[in-house]
């Protein structure tokens, strides 16, 4: 008896216990208005979220997990900018490691001799004075074929063009001369239609009156008739009275078809001739007789001939190419088509001389070789520099020569470059704390930015400033890629000896390629982005080349094989950096937009084989993408990063697909087999092992990586635990009534006790905004896919249900997620399930049925 009531005692302390784990769950889940609002504090102030509570417990261990990590970072952080610092100025500057104190420029500060007879080389000013010999070299000209046959094409167009319009207006004379002059001819056929029915008029009329008015009697003319007119009239005259009626009318007929033949003619004249050309010819083209056409059309030819044979200059003024057509043609061409000549010739002939490249090339390195090396001689004891005075490049020469130009660490300029350097990493440090890069991230820039002065250190002749652009960019943003380009091009030349224009060309073709990189999204646009920035490059080398060099802008063409190999090592620059991005990327477990595209490729193996061995839960990660992408673009997060780590969030479920319901496909359920709570809510955890375990194997990026645990957080497996409860309540009842043995009751109780963690996920809970709606639109899925026909206010008023369940339960305090966020989701996630879920016209069944 005594034995019995022990152990009811300890039923009712186990019925306790449950009772006060029951009330305090309640609690956590924000039963209790009063009991959340004492809970929050400053911290759920600070979040935005005034009604739910953050439980006492959870937040003594998350402050005291960030406290820790802040501490290591603090103390990891100073240590790698001193390395930054120390690496930076170590390769970056040189120049004040080794540096004279007497330099060219700077005064002497006492009188310096020789201290022996020598004779040296100035290998600077020697260099200057070849490539000035080489930019300066006459350029070595030659006839181009290509614009010869043009000309002559063009020649043969425009001469066959004025025999054509000749042919059109007929046969010139178009009368016998014995009947009119040939001035005549010109004048009826060419003047006004009023003009010659007058003269034809007077003409008939005329020759009808009697003899007695002479042919040169001024009384016959009337007082606006002119010299032409007149003669034309007394021609017809004279011969309308020397012949019959009929031969009359037939000249008259002849003057009016050559008449009508002309003004076509004329208006063709108003049509351009030959294609880019002004309009050349005029009447006076019609007025030519056949042979002194003929005559100019070859004496054009020749004219033509000689002047391409001769050759013509590029930038040749059209004055004097015209004065020189005048003396060509002077002797070739008829004296009245001379002028038609010109004008036509100046405008076919263009310029046909052309550089020979490789000709003009080795003159070029023949001329820089008779370039004699500068040496500079000078005597035991003879001055060298007076005191006061400035150190020429020649005085320096000599100095270093005899070791007395001083050379030391500069000690002060060093302290000052340090400085610099320091406050270069201290921007950058201020740009990407937007973007919370990692200490890796950090290392990577280190590493990316010491390739530069290293290269140059190694007497390269191109910087990898578009190689680090690009890098940056692309892997960090646009913002921090431009801000380390141009940051390290204004460090390269205070510590290095750098050609000024090598490197702008560079920083061009870099801060090109920063600010591009991080917009693509493919290796293709990469590929053209590399073409961009070769062609940057040379250009702005070309342009710094014209403008710093009188001599290149006079004859620019002999740096164009400069410029070209400028362009060709930008481009190498770029297949270098799109070469290494890769590994990279898998080195330092970066995630770029073009990474995160290939990742979400459903051809990948990983996602292939979720679709083939889980297709519910493939279809269902679907879904989800879709409720996700959609909620983060609007809310501004990273949609290539969502889009990847929700296709990949539940591969764990390949280790036991029939254990989750959606992969059952209208058959048994395992977990009715199983008939154990425990055991199926340890199945439903494993999937987020196990998915783990997966994406190490194939190498996930971590970012990605944390989407997997993250989706499900700490949340309660509750149909498992609800389940568990009620197994629990019921065998504790059973035993109520049959009590076979004290012992064996008291182990069984205890083993059936239902805790809470064990029906909950190991988390953590979502650690960004990203995996925050990944969890979001995890658990709205199945309630959405569950509904029909509901209205747009029932499926948010569920959806609204649902995330204010998550947010209760302390999911999301470490997300970035605020309350105006969730009723934006909400709205989000309901109209992509209305999207899904349109409505279709009912078929009818006539449709179905065969014929």
């Amino acid at each position: 008896m005594n034995t019995l009531s022990s152990l009811m005692r300890q039923i009712e302390q186990l019925g306790a216990a449950r009772s006060l784990r029951q009330h305090i769950a309640k609690v956590q889940n924000g039963s209790s208005k009063a009991d959340t609002d004492r809970a929050g504090g400053p911290l759920l102030s600070r979040l935005s979220r005034p009604k739910w509570i953050l439980p006492e417990a959870f937040t003594t261990k998350f402050t005291s997990k960030t406290s820790k990590s802040s501490l290591k970072n603090q103390a990891r952080s100073p240590m790698l900018a001193l390395v930054a610092v120390v690496s930076l100025s170590s390769t970056l500057g040189h120049r004040f490691y080794n540096q004279p104190k007497l330099d060219v420029g700077t005064k002497a500060p006492q009188t310096i001799k020789a201290p022996d007879t020598a004779s040296v080389p100035d290998y600077k000013t020697t260099e200057e004075q070849r490539k000035a010999a080489r930019i300066g070299a006459v350029a070595i000209l030659m006839l181009d074929p290509a614009v010869n046959r043009q000309i002559y094409q063009e020649l043969q167009q425009f001469l066959q063009q004025g025999s054509d319009l000749r042919e059109a207006v007929g046969p010139f004379p178009f009368a016998k001369s014995s009947a009119l002059s040939l001035a005549a001819q010109v004048y009826l056929r060419g003047c006004p239609e009023w003009e010659w029915r007058s003269i034809l008029a007077q003409a008939k009329e005329k020759s009808q009156t009697s003899d007695r008015l002479s042919l040169d009697s001024p009384a016959v003319a009337g007082p606006t008739e002119n010299k032409s007119q007149q003669d034309a009239i007394a021609q017809l005259q004279a011969y309308s009275r020397s012949v019959r009626a009929e031969e009359f009318q037939s000249l008259t007929d002849s003057i009016s078809s050559a008449r009508r033949s002309y003004l076509n003619a004329v208006e063709a004249l108003e049509k351009p001739l030959v294609s880019g050309f002004p309009q050349i010819y005029d009447t006076s083209l019609f007025d030519l007789s056949d042979a002194a056409w003929q005559k100019t059309q070859t004496g054009m030819n020749r004219a033509a001939k000689r002047m391409v044979a001769q050759g013509i200059l590029q930038g040749l003024p059209k004055e004097i190419l015209k004065e020189a057509v005048k003396l060509q043609v002077a002797d070739e061409v008829p004296l009245e088509s001379q002028a038609l000549a010109v004008e036509g010739l100046t405008a076919i002939l263009q310029p046909n001389l052309v550089r020979d490249r490789e000709e003009t090339k080795q003159l070029a390195e023949l001329a820089a070789q008779k370039v004699q090396p500068v040496m500079i001689a000078v005597q035991q004891g003879e001055v060298i520099v007076a005191q006061g005075k400035d150190i020429s490049q020649q005085d320096f020469v000599l100095l270093d020569y005899f070791g007395l130009s001083r050379r030391g660490v500069n000690w002060l300029g060093l302290a000052g470059f340090v400085c610099l350097v320091a406050g270069a990493i201290a921007i950058v440090l201020l740009v990407e704390r937007h973007y919370r890069l990692r200490r890796r991230d950090h290392l990577l820039l280190l590493l990316l930015t010491l390739s530069a002065p290293v290269l140059v250190s190694l007497g390269l002749p191109w910087t990898s400033l578009p190689a680090i652009g690009i890098l940056a960019g692309g892997f960090y943003g646009s913002a921090v890629g431009v801000t380390v380009v141009g940051l390290l091009s204004a460090l390269l030349p205070i510590g290095l000896g750098v050609e000024l224009i090598h490197l702008v060309a560079s920083a061009a073709g870099g801060l090109l390629g920063a600010f591009m990189a991080g917009r693509l999204r493919s290796r293709e646009e990469l590929a053209l982005l590399g073409v961009a920035v070769g062609l940057t490059q040379g250009s702005v080398y070309l342009v710094g080349t014209l403008i710093a060099s009188a001599a290149a802008g006079a004859i620019w063409y002999v740096v164009l094989g400069t410029v070209g190999a400028q362009s060709l090592a930008g481009l190498a620059w770029s297949v270098v950096a799109i070469g290494i991005s890769p590994y990279l990327e898998h080195v330092f477990d970066l995630i770029t937009p073009i990474r995160l595209a290939e990742l979400a490729n459903p051809n990948r193996p990983l996602l292939k084989k979720l679709a083939a061995e889980t297709p519910g839960t493939f279809q269902h990660t679907l879904f989800v993408a879709s409720l996700a992408e959609a909620a983060a673009r609007e809310l501004g997060c990273n949609v290539e990063l969502v889009r990847a780590g929700t296709l990949y969030h539940d591969i764990g479920k390949m280790h036991d697909p029939l254990g989750f319901c959606e992969n059952q496909m209208g058959g048994g359920n395992k977990h009715d087999e199983i008939n154990d709570p425990w055991a199926s809510a340890e199945i439903i955890k494993k999937h987020v092992s196990e998915g783990l375990v997966m994406a190490r194997k194939h190498r996930l990026p971590k970012a990605i990586q944390a989407f997997i645990p993250e989706h499900q957080g700490t949340m309660l497996i509750a149909y498992f635990y609800h389940q568990a409860q009620q197994i629990a309540a019921k065998e504790a009842e059973d035993l109520k009534i049959a009590l076979p043995d004290a012992g064996n009751l008291k182990s069984t109780i205890e083993s059936r006790e239902v805790r809470e963690e064990d029906f909950r996920y190991d988390g953590p809970i979502p650690q960004s905004r990203e995996t925050g709606i990944l969890m979001l639109a995890d658990s709205c899925e199945a309630a959405l896919r569950s509904l029909k026909d509901a209205t747009h206010e029932e499926a948010l008023n569920m959806v609204n249900k649902i995330l204010r369940a998550r947010w209760q339960d302390n999911q999301l305090i470490d997300s970035g997620l605020t309350r105006e966020d969730m009723s934006l989701i909400a709205e989000i996630f309901v109209r992509v399930w209305e999207q899904f879920n349109h409505k279709r016209i009912a078929y009818p069944s006539a449709v179905f049925t065969p014929r």
